[in-house]
């Protein structure tokens, strides 16, 4: 196996860099609020009735984190949007977000269009390319990000500017304190996380030499972490290069929990990670640590990883930060340079994109 501990090893593995990006993660979450503060509301009506978040990939994951981290604070429905054609349901009365990084999502620009036709009040997020130039051509508001970054990177440019344009619109209340503790606390998990830090006291380190060779399987909580369980496994798909899955408590408990008593031979390498908060109801408190014992002997292990931090926006990305660093690690110990996808890029050239 790798070593960890060699910051040689990791660095020439990593010939593309990720770990700046990951590094500079808490710095980025800091610009990405100040982009959203310079939103200028330009419309004289306010009533609004739904916000949907249209996207694809790393650039909608932001609205998944939004919607789940919003579920108990604003009275509108969120929907993230991920396909060529919008829901029946929008209208005039829709925030919608288009949220590109690229700003060349073909699924993406599909569903601007028709959120055109729909007279829906748009807000567009991306970097550049065709997205930002129908922004520009219709006078659109624009939140412009910075261009250079891997999407899954840019989460922070994907996720603050939404959540401080609801609070400027005057959807939700003050976020200030929250965000303040969320960047104060990244920025110290960065100090745990960083390939200096010995395994001994590398939480993403050691996460990452466990699940070395077996199959995660990421459990959230409905509403609480399960755009978490979603963000984990995305990672590892893209990050580590290997395959991942993830449920949502308490749904799981009513299929998948049955689905371990055959195809042992396989499931012995599977490894289960479940995502615990104490934002979690006490009823799923009771269902993690019940379904964790009948499902134990059917798997490689169970671990329990817990967020940090006091404000619910602060405990959520606390759990997404260590999961982007396990898969960083991940990528190592693969002996793979985490940053590139050959096999999307791949793809898009044969779809002629």
């Amino acid at each position: 196996m790798i070593d960890l501990n060699d910051q040689g090893i990791i660095r020439k593995i990593d010939a593309s860099c990720m770990i700046d990006h990951l590094i500079g993660f808490p710095q980025q979450c800091s610009e990405a609020v100040e982009l959203g503060k310079g939103f200028e509301n330009p419309w004289s009506n306010n009533q609004l009735q739904k916000i949907v978040i249209a996207g694809m990939g790393g650039s909608a994951i932001g609205g998944d984190i939004l919607r789940s981290y919003l579920s108990d604070k604003i009275d509108l429905p969120i929907y993230v949007n991920r396909n060529y054609t919008l829901p029946m349901f929008v209208d005039k009365d829709t925030l919608l977000f288009v949220v590109s990084y690229s700003g060349n999502t073909e699924e993406t620009i599909t569903s601007f269009e028709h959120g055109r036709e729909k007279g829906a009040r748009i807000v567009i997020v991306t970097s550049g390319g065709i997205i930002e130039d129908l922004a520009l051509r219709e006078d659109l508001p624009l939140i412009r990000i910075p261009k250079g970054l891997p999407p899954r990177a840019s989460l922070g440019y994907l996720f603050f500017p939404l959540l401080t344009v609801l609070e400027r619109l005057g959807l939700i209340d003050g976020q200030d304190s929250d965000i303040s503790e969320t960047i104060t606390l990244l920025q110290e998990l960065c100090n745990s996380y960083r390939i200096e830090v010995d395994i001994s006291m590398n939480k993403a380190k050691d996460m990452a030499i466990n699940i070395y060779g077996k199959l995660p399987i990421i459990y959230g909580v409905n509403d609480y972490t399960d755009a978490v369980a979603f963000r984990w496994k995305g990672q590892f798909n893209e990050n580590s290069k290997t395959f991942a899955s993830y449920n949502i408590l308490p749904e799981l408990d009513h299929n998948e929990v049955v689905g371990w008593k055959t195809l042992r031979h396989l499931t012995k390498d599977f490894l289960i990670i479940f995502l615990r908060c104490k934002d979690d109801l006490d009823r799923v408190k009771m269902r993690i640590n019940i379904t964790g014992s009948l499902i134990a002997e059917d798997v490689s292990d169970v671990f329990e990883v817990w967020s940090e931090g006091n404000s619910r926006l602060a405990r959520i990305f606390s759990l997404i930060y260590l999961g982007d660093f396990i898969s960083y690690y991940l990528s190592i110990l693969n002996n793979i340079d985490p940053t590139p996808v050959k096999v999307i890029d791949r793809l898009k050239k044969e779809l002629g994109g």
